[in-house]
């Protein structure tokens, strides 16, 4: 017998997520079963759920999981059970784009995190003994157990809060390894990140970490901004300021080294490039969902300007992961501040918690999945 599991589950595009009981099946030899301790919600979450990415419905959704390994397949010698585990995105590792050191690029990543389903066609998980999709990023973490394949489950320490870790798999590292691992400023250099949601927070921790002098925030919310303060922004500005484009211009001595878009429309990511000094690079982050065109000034970027889109941060989750958290254990990387927790029964509140902006970075936990059956898994 498998695995029972409680688990949010979407039935159509644009309906409510409700929580349903859930079987999990067997693991194939190179799976693991993680008991999921905290997920994080994410944007791509909320856009698939309204059918913005093509997942197929019904699904579970969620890909910011952290938890314990409860089991193991039998072809997996990396991991056991007990240890804890941060996941991310799924990528073959085999591919040209991977083997480059760009696996959130890999050549088989929609078909690994969009699907539903395994390569071979099946799911991971049944409702009411019928197919459900999973495999959402490769774990959908939006229930009390995920299965995952093993090279995607990092290996954390056990006195980590693995609860509050989950984040760190997708939003904190796009916004992070956006600015360390792709624009990658020297220190003194100047940048301004658009939207202050976790994404944008996690671009802040990184411009600190490393050695910006000048980091400017940019989001109609004030307490974002004030949150942005307090994680190391030198000055915040409200995105509906009159004479925006020339405020964060002399906010950054003439032009900015740098700017990070996290919303993606049109009208903020011609501001951010606008904001750029000559040379100056902009990292565009944000997912709308479908096709967004939008129209830039090409004489702007003759002028050594350069804007490039960033999945992931284009980081490698076995190395950023680690790095991330070494940082946070220094206190260069408060990440938890972000965080605001919700106990998975509260799906409701944490969802519109969310999207009202009420809070930055909920993460759903999960108190007790003591009486789950795990038999017959490996």
């Amino acid at each position: 017998m498998g695995t029972q599991a409680r688990a949010a589950v979407v039935g159509e595009y644009g309906g409510p997520l409700e929580i349903r009981d859930v079987a999990v099946g067997p693991l194939r030899e190179r799976e693991v079963l993680v008991r999921i301790a905290g997920v994080g919600i994410c944007h791509t979450d909320l856009t698939a759920a309204a059918g913005g990415v093509p997942v197929p419905v019904p699904a579970v959704l969620g890909h910011e999981g952290a938890g314990v390994v409860a089991a193991v397949g039998s072809a997996v010698d990396t991991l056991a059970p007990g240890d804890h585990v941060v996941l991310s995105y799924s990528a073959c590792r085999t591919c040209r784009n991977c083997q480059g050191g760009h696996p959130a690029y890999c050549e088989h990543f929609a078909v690994r995190n969009y699907s539903g389903r395994r390569l071979d066609g099946t799911t991971t998980l049944q409702l009411d003994g019928t197919a459900l999709h999973g495999n959402w990023f490769g774990q959908s973490s939006f229930a009390s157990y995920a299965v995952v394949d093993a090279a995607d489950a990092v290996q954390v320490a056990r006195d980590l809060p693995i609860e509050l870790l989950g984040p760190l798999g997708c939003g904190i590292q796009t916004g992070a390894g956006a600015v360390l691992r792709v624009l990658r400023p020297r220190a003194g250099a100047s940048i301004v990140v658009f939207g202050a949601g976790a994404v944008g927070l996690g671009a802040v921790l990184a411009a600190c970490v490393a050695g910006c002098a000048t980091i400017v925030v940019v989001d109609p919310v004030r307490e974002r901004r004030e949150l942005a303060l307090s994680l190391g922004a030198t000055d915040v500005v409200d995105s509906a300021a009159a004479d925006l484009t020339r405020t964060l211009r002399a906010l950054t001595g003439g032009g900015a080294d740098h700017a990070v878009d996290t919303v993606s429309s049109g009208d903020v990511l011609s501001t951010a490039v606008a904001v750029l000094r000559s040379p100056g690079s902009c990292a565009t982050v944000g997912l709308r969902g479908g096709r967004n065109p939008v129209t830039l000034d090409q004489s702007a970027l003759l002028m050594g300007r350069s804007v490039t889109g960033v999945i992931e941060g284009d980081a490698d989750p076995r190395q950023f992961i680690p790095e991330l958290i070494a940082l946070w254990r220094e206190g260069c990387f408060p990440f938890d501040k972000m965080i605001t927790t919700f106990d998975f029964e509260d799906l409701g509140a944490a969802l519109d918690a969310t999207a009202s902006g009420a809070v930055v970075k909920a993460v759903l936990t999960f108190t007790s999945t003591a009486s789950d059956e795990t038999e017959g898994l490996s």
